[in-house]
């Protein structure tokens, strides 16, 4: 009897064990994309401008970092993550850039109530791929639309960064910077077609 009680509590406690060391190996990181683009020689564009929708691969629609192993082949990591839905981080990177870019402060993520922008943004990411410590690469297209007058220009930015560094910090600032190469290209069609406007 004795044993047995022995037995059932060594049980109770290499569980504990076994829970409490599963629970705090591999805490999960959270990252976000920052806005990274530095103001130009160009005189400020008065204008707002609406960020969105941004659209994303499905492959890369999730949480989790999306890493690039092989042509054929990706891994997903658990324990590496975005704080924001991807399509989301992507807005809110893309808007703050062109903020600095244009001179701008009315500079917004759609939806938003009571803001009537002058142009409308919208991003369709073709690709968005991540090479732990080699190269953060984006795809997208974009178009901008003028609310006065309807009309579209469209344009297409393939980015790609140099990952400094063999972490996940490194990887998103790639990711970064590379967005800042995306919304370099909107905000140089943004100022091209307010001159025509004037």
């Amino acid at each position: 009897m004795k044993a047995s009680l022995a037995i059932r509590h060594l049980t109770i406690v290499l569980v504990a064990a076994v829970a409490t060391a599963c629970g705090a190996s591999a805490p999960a990181r959270f990252y976000t994309l920052a806005a990274s683009a530095t103001p130009g020689s160009e005189a400020p564009t008065p204008c707002a401008v609406s960020v969105g929708p941004v659209s994303v691969p499905p492959a890369v629609d999730r949480p989790q970092f999306v890493v690039q192993v092989s042509e054929n082949r990706v891994e997903l990591d658990e324990f590496n993550r975005w704080a924001a839905p991807l399509n989301d981080a992507i807005a809110r990177a893309v808007a703050g850039n062109l903020a600095t870019l244009l001179g701008t402060p009315d500079v917004a993520v759609a939806p938003l109530a009571s803001f009537d922008p002058t142009y409308r943004v919208s991003i369709d990411v073709q690709r968005f791929d991540s090479v732990q410590g080699r190269y953060a690469a984006i795809d997208a297209v974009w178009t901008v639309r003028a609310t006065a007058t309807a009309r579209v220009q469209s344009g297409r930015t393939l980015a790609r960064e140099n990952v400094q560094g063999e972490g996940y910090d490194a990887l998103a600032a790639s990711h970064s910077k590379a967005l800042a190469k995306v919304s370099s290209d909107i905000a140089a069609t943004i100022r091209r077609m307010a001159k025509t406007q004037r």
